[in-house]
């Protein structure tokens, strides 16, 4: 192992073109007797958490190591991340982990993941730069990263991966070929085709194409776009729409996005050069990634446009842009708190022009119209429909990555069940045999060889919930709770029991949080109090041993009691004390 979050490139990387071939001509004689399994711990059914086992031969190699956002049902909830028991029950045979690239939905879960596994982390050099400061920020010294480019073949095992360059909207994205005793399958990883990209070049069809030619066992490909028809813009045509905005806009300029998506950043930070106008970073996500985007060299930056936010008072209001986190609606990032004044150093106020330069994730469109009205109310124009385009392959670059790679067997990946039927229906039309698409969902055991493939089994993938420091504690129990007590509020029920006996010598006192207001709800208060005094009455002498079964007949005669008279079913907390002498 490595210390200090340092990156190990001593792993035996082959170059494509020499050792690729290789692995196909080795793999071919192998493909009749051996299967491979396929296992996505996550991205199934949903955006985001994307994790997938590879196993052959007793060997495993995971495929990337990402987290998801908790929507309105798990509140309090700050991530999710996959359930790893089934790598945990097989520890020893894990060979590695290879990453697609850098986005929190690939690689956020890594620092859990890393604190039990130690194992080898491939990734191209962005991603590795983005995982370090993961690292670093969770506190974890031993990791052993090791750096890959894209046309490197690395041996984890009896497999071999292959890094194969793509677009996305951050840079060093690749797709992955992994050569198995079984076949050839083929990862895209989250991509489109990208004919003027921000950094690097265009996806390398060429290399796809080859391996087309050599018969791929599996395609898994991005399913995110696939209901949008047509070609995905270029990112470049986002620096277009900002060089069309900025001069138009008279007071600061706040621009909303992914902190991840480095290729938007330096469109913004051109379009700032460009006018005179200086760059502000907030949000401590932002500021980290563009960090190391400055330190590997994916962020050119003219000499004086990037300021820190205490230097902003030295300037006009149209000589600023700020960019900031909170693209998402999320409550705790930068822009929400502006929205609703409670950013220590900024002020959304009369003349600025804030522009969301994402798209809301499924889930978070209510959040981020919260936001976009506090920002209104405040005097901000906001722009959130044009300054934006995806990063996921449209129709028709999911059916040139079908074409070239012309797979045996399609497995739509990445996305929510109608994004991966329609990946499925898409492909159909083209002529693939319907039963060699599959559908999987998250936690199936699919088996893969050149004769069949087949579902054989299932793994416990329950996703495991993210509270603060706490891992895994919370459950539906909890999330139930937590859910009844935003919507109806809490009723405690206080009792002090004394003697043997059990006679009552204070309350029964109700305290209502959340519930109903108690001066003005003085009736409903007595009568509550009145059904408990009953109860306790008709359970006396009350023995210690008897306080949960009092404690289940005021909860159950409370609810009964309160739907009756107000419709509404709060949590109800009975609490009864014993009393000393």
């Amino acid at each position: 192992m490595s210390n200090n979050n340092t990156v190990n490139n001593k792993r035996g990387v082959r170059s494509a073109s020499a050792r690729a071939s290789r692995a196909l001509g080795e793999t071919a004689s192998k493909r009749a007797r051996k299967s491979v399994k396929i296992i996505p711990l996550g991205g199934l059914d949903q955006i985001g958490m994307n994790m997938t086992v590879i196993e052959c031969d007793d060997e495993i190699v995971v495929i990337d190591c990402g987290q998801a956002f908790p929507d309105d049902s798990m509140p309090g909830v700050d991530s999710i991340i996959p359930n790893f028991d089934y790598l945990r029950q097989n520890y020893d045979k894990i060979k590695g982990v290879v990453l697609t690239h850098g986005h929190e939905d690939h690689i956020g879960a890594l620092p859990y993941f890393l604190r039990e596994f130690h194992v080898p982390v491939f990734g191209t050099r962005l991603t590795l730069g983005l995982v370090r400061n993961k690292m670093e920020e969770f506190g974890i010294k031993r990791v052993d990263l090791r750096l890959v480019v894209p046309g490197d073949v690395v041996e984890l095992g009896h497999m071999k991966v292959e890094f194969i360059h793509t677009n996305h909207s951050i840079g060093d994205a690749v797709a992955l070929a992994i050569f198995t005793a079984a076949g050839v399958l083929i990862h895209t990883g989250d991509f489109k085709v990208d004919y003027t990209p921000i950094h690097g070049g265009m996806i390398d069809l060429q290399r796809l194409a080859e391996l087309g030619r050599h018969k791929v066992l599996a395609l898994m490909s991005d399913s995110t776009n696939a209901v949008r028809k047509g070609f995905t813009m270029s990112e470049r045509t986002v620096g277009h729409i900002f060089t069309e905005m900025f001069p138009q806009a008279q007071g600061r300029i706040l621009v909303a996005t992914f902190a991840s998506n480095v290729d938007r950043v330096q469109q913004i930070i051109n379009a700032a050069a460009e006018y005179g106008r200086k760059v502000v970073c907030v949000g401590r996500s932002m500021v980290n990634v563009i960090n190391t985007a400055l330190e590997l060299n994916y962020l050119e930056v003219p000499d004086g446009v990037l300021i820190d936010i205490s230097e902003m008072k030295k300037y006009d209001d149209d000589q600023l842009v700020i960019i900031t986190t909170g693209s998402q609606g999320e409550p705790m990032a930068a822009l929400s708190r502006m929205a609703s004044g409670e950013h220590r150093m900024i002020d959304i106020k009369e003349g600025d022009t804030v522009i969301f330069s994402s798209r809301p994730v499924p889930g978070n469109e209510k959040s981020v119209s919260n936001v976009i009205n506090a920002l209104m109310q405040r005097g901000a124009k906001v722009t959130y429909e044009d300054a934006h385009v995806s990063g996921h392959a449209s129709q028709e670059e999911l059916k040139l990555m079908y074409g070239l790679v012309k797979p045996k067997y399609m497995i739509p990946v990445h996305g929510e069940f109608r994004h991966l039927t329609q990946h499925a229906q898409l492909v159909k039309d083209m002529g693939h045999d319907p039963r060699n698409v599959i559908i999987m969902r998250n936690g199936d055991i699919l088996s893969l060889d050149s004769y069949s493939a087949k579902i054989i089994g299932q793994v416990d993938v329950s996703p495991v919930l993210v509270d603060g420091l706490g891992v895994g504690d919370v459950g539906n129990a909890v999330l139930r709770d937590r859910k009844i007590l935003s919507e109806d509020g809490l009723l405690i029920v206080a009792v002090g029991l004394k003697g043997p006996r059990g006679d009552v010598v204070s309350g029964p006192d109700i305290i209502s949080r959340g519930f109903v207001y108690v001066k003005e709800s003085e009736d409903l208060i007595e009568g509550s109090k009145n059904i408990v005094s009953h109860i306790l009455k008709s359970n006396y002498p009350i023995a210690p041993m008897d306080w949960n079964a009092v404690k289940n007949q005021i909860r159950e005669q409370l609810r009964d009691y309160l739907w009756r008279e107000i419709k509404r079913s709060p949590m109800i907390l009975p609490m009864i004390m014993e009393v000393k002498d």
